[in-house]
């Protein structure tokens, strides 16, 4: 079952730290519940995911992927296509059903689930925080030491991470040939424009290319 989950994920293009992220949270519930799939019930999903949020105080996007992850997999040994639910019947003389429903997992209903306490920089912080960076550069070039070129590159990356709203993984992919002109921005000469060749991925899917 677990080898016909994977194959068809990638059969779907997903990537495959996605595809075993899928197939290690089944283990993980299989594990719990000590049992096998013909044989799961919601209230075992009910209980797994109680207990993940009490005892290992997981946040609820986790808990939310880890409960779409059994519904993915359950979707898959139920379908009628992939033939487990007869084969299920056959042998055991049961077979799987969904466990995972609307009713007892939660819903992704807004786009951004950070902590609310949580709150960005404001913009002094941010004029504090990159002068702090500049003046690391200058301090440490001042004494002779070797390390103002990694201060250097330091301080540069948070700017264009903030200058092109880019992403910690956006930032780290970049390259110098990434970068060229907007004849929108002739100010910003060779810089007007980024070619973010690892930009977020849909739902699930690869990385893809976009400019900003």
């Amino acid at each position: 079952m677990l080898t016909g989950f994977a194959n068809q994920q990638l059969a779907r293009n997903l990537a495959r730290t996605t595809v075993e992220g899928q197939e290690n949270t089944v283990k993980a519930f299989a594990a719990y519940v000590n049992t096998y799939p013909w044989h799961w019930t919601p209230a075992m999903v009910d209980e797994w995911l109680g207990d993940l949020r009490s005892l290992r105080e997981l946040k609820r996007s986790t808990i939310r992927s880890y409960s779409e992850a059994v519904r993915a997999f359950c979707h898959f040994i139920t379908d009628p296509l992939y033939e487990w639910t007869a084969t299920c019947q056959e042998r055991f003389g049961t077979h799987s059903v969904q466990v995972v429903h609307e009713w007892n997992t939660a819903v992704h209903d807004q786009d951004n689930e950070a902590d609310a306490k949580e709150r960005a920089f404001t913009k002094a912080e941010l004029h504090g925080f990159f002068a702090h960076c500049d003046d690391e550069v200058a301090r440490i070039r001042a004494f002779g030491r070797k390390g103002w070129l990694p201060a250097f590159r330091d301080a540069t990356l948070f700017k264009t991470a903030y200058a092109y709203g880019l992403r910690r993984n956006e930032t780290r992919m970049l390259d110098a040939t990434d970068f060229g002109r907007n004849p929108h921005g002739d100010e910003f000469g060779e810089y007007g424009r980024c070619q973010v060749r690892f930009g977020k991925a849909k739902k699930d899917l690869r990385p893809s290319a976009a400019g900003c």
